[in-house]
């Protein structure tokens, strides 16, 4: 009997990624992890993100099991994400600056567009993007992580306004869960305050427990699952580990006038 859910998660090899597989609620549901490293308790689909040719090979495969499909409910949660490198612009290996550009602004908006435009008409079509703090807050040291989680948090805005214009019944929502106790806050943690100012205050909150486990930060965001209608396509949960500093996003001066029979 083919299963009724069907639910990718990009990086569900670990962390986050890993927890939501772990505790999705959907009974029976076929669970795919696309990433570099395999989910001994899921289907894989083992590809690097930062490799253009592998974002087609994806996107093959979803066709191919979309078309196949013949349950109700298929969902994609786009939650992978490339650290390294970290540092600041300028002192950072290029090489790898490209390789994680892609992987985690050009994957992350060419999947879910993808997932959305393969997606079959009549049953439920769900697409998350696990956003973060940092979409707001401009981290030194993660610039590139910092742009991509904004780019991601916009492209969902826009999406779901396209939705309402067309009156579409899928549904998109970008979440940021929040400070959780993950190998990659972990690594981040690890740096240097030269190279990640914030390491200290990651290494604070994790040892003073205040960081949430995997599993409650994924049974939470299943929660929020399916976003009711005319909520916002931008969800927080959770604080954030440490306070922005300076003020994260001063507010822009009013641009002058144009000059009187001159259009702007």
């Amino acid at each position: 009997m083919s299963a009724d859910t069907i639910v990718w998660i990009t990086g569900a090899s670990s962390g986050i990624g890993a927890g939501l597989a772990a505790t999705c609620p959907y009974e029976g549901a076929r669970i795919i992890n696309i990433s570099r490293r395999a989910n001994p308790n899921a289907e894989n689909v083992l590809a690097d993100l930062s490799e253009p040719d592998a974002w087609d090979a994806i996107i093959t495969h979803l066709e191919s099991e979309l078309a196949a499909f013949r349950g109700r409910r298929a969902i994609f949660v786009h939650n992978a994400f490339l650290l390294e490198p970290v540092g600041f612009i300028g002192e950072i290996d290029p090489a790898a600056y490209r390789r994680h550009i892609l992987a985690n602004a050009a994957a992350s908006l060419i999947l879910a567009e993808a997932f959305l435009r393969l997606v079959p008409t009549g049953i439920e079509a769900g697409l998350v993007l696990m956003s973060s703090a940092a979409a707001r807050v401009p981290f030194a040291g993660m610039a590139g992580y910092c742009a991509s989680k904004a780019a991601m948090e916009q492209w969902a805005r826009a999406v779901r306004s396209e939705h309402e214009h067309r009156r579409s019944t899928s549904w998109v929502v970008a979440i940021r869960p929040g400070g959780v106790d993950t190998p990659s806050m972990r690594a981040e943690a690890a740096y240097d305050s030269s190279v990640i100012p914030v390491a200290p205050e990651i290494r604070a909150a994790l040892e003073a427990g205040l960081l949430d486990s995997v599993e409650v930060a994924s049974r939470r965001i299943w929660d929020q699952l399916p976003p009711p209608p005319g909520s916002s396509p931008v969800i927080l949960l959770g604080e954030m580990i440490a306070p922005p500093r300076p003020d994260p996003l001063p507010v822009e001066a009013t641009p002058p006038a144009a000059p009187e029979g001159r259009a702007v």
